[in-house]
């Protein structure tokens, strides 16, 4: 298979639904719909926590085999249902 690439050229392009750069090769090109489907809309933000924040952040996504993406994405969900519950409770009382 690494034959078969070796000699066709590539061209990087930016889709127009996304931000991410995707490699064209110069005959065809990326099908519309194709690959992972999308979780939710991406969004950078720039996150300060302290050192050992990071360091459980980091083991939780080696032990999980996933990205620190992936860690914080549940760490903010499961924050966010509980919250609602709370105030969900709080508005029948």
């Amino acid at each position: 298979m690494k034959d078969k690439l070796k000699n066709k050229p590539i061209n990087l392009s930016v889709p127009h639904d996304e931000g991410q750069l995707r490699m064209m090769f110069t005959s065809g090109g990326a099908r519309e719909g194709a690959g992972r489907k999308g979780i939710g809309q991406t969004r950078k933000v720039s996150l300060t926590l302290p050192e050992s924040t990071w360091l459980a952040i980091e083991n939780q996504s080696t032990q999980r085999g996933c990205s620190r993406s992936e860690v914080l994405r549940d760490i903010i969900e499961i924050y966010m249902n509980h919250t609602e519950g709370q105030a969900e409770t709080r508005a029948k009382d």
